[in-house]
């Protein structure tokens, strides 16, 4: 309890300086329940103190307990300590001299008032710790010389504004849960509360109020990892501002400049460091670092499954007439099935899988989305650095050429507008992996743009193949005929002979 002056003060500051709960409790220091407790509370009598008696309340052992209590509700039920065990563990590892049936009593007597207090922190807090957001974002890499779009989901924590982000190639369910299952790996544990909008992914229909239909798989998923979810109003993006701003704070610090991505397991591992190191930073408001605040975070996660979810879809599908079958809107040819033959597919979230009804596989290969990209406007870009040569260096776009073509633009300065100008030229019939294939030989780097074309049409060029002869009996092959037999028969007196 608070001495009257400082309570005098606390409602001093709320009536008639008409400060907010948040803002009393920074100037004061005090805890923010005691605050609003004298700050709109409007009887101020002493009241009778009770102190609990007893072991568990005077000796600690209550608090160990409570701990225990506390870290089994982020537990499903079935992994948690029973009455006995807690008893157990008190006796062989704390000493503990009580009685079994002091701890029953103790623990049905703290176990509603624990639950109870949760339930009022979560209804108090705007954004109480462990309860985190989650949204996809697009971004833009460059895979291959050539720009690719892909799908970041970003997973947030509004009460100390760390984030988490995984790539992915599309928004299907497969990606959705694939990316959930990553993020929550890399924070450590699972969220209490998830709020998300009415992504396809996940809900069937949305329905009148909170009567949203979601999808099987996501269910499935959720009851696995034990997270409750908050759903958002159809158009209501301001429900989970918190993430809507973390995606665009990611696409501004991370994608600006396309980053080059050889795979997703490599952007992802790329992903996480930066925004590892993104906690390194005041919070915007509370003015505390964000990786002290995410501590607070963790402390409420729930613990991890200890066997990871599989993520699939199963479909069914028919070979055509002509060998095909269809996925993700492109046609597949398979050698190994027959006409008309049914098929089950397993969707994985980067590739898929064909079964037949026996459980052979017949055929394996990539979603048609792991491989979609578009081409980077090099054209345009060429025209601008013959121009401006000296910018060739400095541009955003250099570090997406092939290494070696890198080196053979900029190797001598005096050259680079006219081999800007001849790499322009050699791209309307290569490609720039051809030219970084002609440039594998280091004296090539001093020839001519002209110089490389000839060497790349020269490979191009198609030369007649050796013919298979089999009249030439064995004994024949690979015979090496002496020269020296036929000039002594020409010529007897050069080689010592008889004339």
């Amino acid at each position: 309890m608070l001495a009257m002056p400082k309570v005098d003060y606390i409602k001093h500051l709320r009536e008639e300086e008409d400060l907010s709960i948040n803002e009393i409790t920074r100037k004061t220091g005090c805890n923010w329940r005691t605050v609003k407790k004298y700050a709109d509370g409007e009887r101020f009598e002493e009241t009778l103190k009770f102190s609990k008696k007893g072991m568990m309340y005077e000796e600690g052992f209550g608090e160990i307990v409570d701990d225990w209590l506390e870290e089994d509700m982020k537990l499903k039920r079935k992994e948690r300590r029973t009455s006995k065990k807690i008893y157990e563990d008190l006796r062989d590892n704390h000493s503990f001299k009580g009685s079994y049936r002091t701890v029953c009593e103790y623990i049905q007597n703290r176990k509603p008032q624990l639950k109870a207090a949760r339930i009022e922190r979560h209804e108090r807090l705007e954004h109480p710790p462990g309860e985190a957001q989650v949204d996809f974002g697009n971004m833009t890499v460059v895979k291959d010389g050539a720009y690719k779009d892909i799908k970041a989901l970003i997973l947030s924590f509004p009460h100390s504004n760390a984030g988490f982000g995984y790539p992915l190639p599309g928004e299907n369910t497969e990606c959705f849960l694939e990316g959930l299952k990553q993020l929550f790996h890399q924070s450590g544990g699972v969220p209490t509360y998830l709020r998300i909008d009415n992504l396809a992914a996940v809900v069937v229909s949305i329905g009148k109020g909170d009567r949203r239909t979601y999808t099987d798989a996501f269910l499935r998923f959720k009851c696995h990892y034990g997270f409750e979810v908050q759903p958002c109003n159809p158009a209501s993006g301001h429900e989970k501002g918190n993430v809507e701003k973390k995606v665009g704070y990611t696409r501004n610090n991370l994608f600006t400049t396309a980053p080059i991505m050889e795979s997703f397991p490599q952007l992802a591992d790329w992903m996480k460091e930066e925004m590892e190191k993104d906690r390194q930073r005041p919070h915007y408001e509370k003015n505390v670092m964000i990786d002290e605040l995410w501590e607070e975070d963790k402390k409420q996660l729930k613990a991890l499954p200890l066997t990871d979810f599989p993520i699939y879809s199963v479909k069914s599908a028919k070979v055509n007439k002509y060998g095909e079958i269809e996925v993700d809107g492109e046609k597949f040819v398979l050698h190994k099935a027959r006409m008309k033959q049914a098929l089950v597919l397993k969707m994985e979230w980067d590739r898929f899988t064909c079964f037949t009804n026996d459980g052979e596989i017949v055929y394996q290969e990539n979603r048609p989305y792991m491989n979609a990209t578009r081409a980077i406007p090099w054209n345009d870009i060429l025209i601008d650095w013959e121009k401006k040569p000296r910018s060739v260096r400095y541009s955003r776009f250099f570090k997406y050429l092939p290494e070696r073509v890198q080196t053979y633009l900029t190797i001598r300065s005096e050259e680079t507008r006219s081999r800007v100008k001849g790499v322009k030229k050699l791209l309307e019939k290569h490609t720039l992996n051809d030219i970084h294939m002609a440039l594998e030989k280091e004296e090539r780097f001093e020839r001519d743009p002209h110089e490389l074309d000839f060497i790349l049409e020269a490979k191009k060029a198609s030369y007649p193949e050796k013919l298979n002869e089999v009249h030439t009996p064995k004994i024949l092959l690979n015979y090496e005929t002496d020269l020296n037999t036929y000039d002594k028969m020409l010529c007897p007196s050069l080689e010592g002979g008889v004339s």
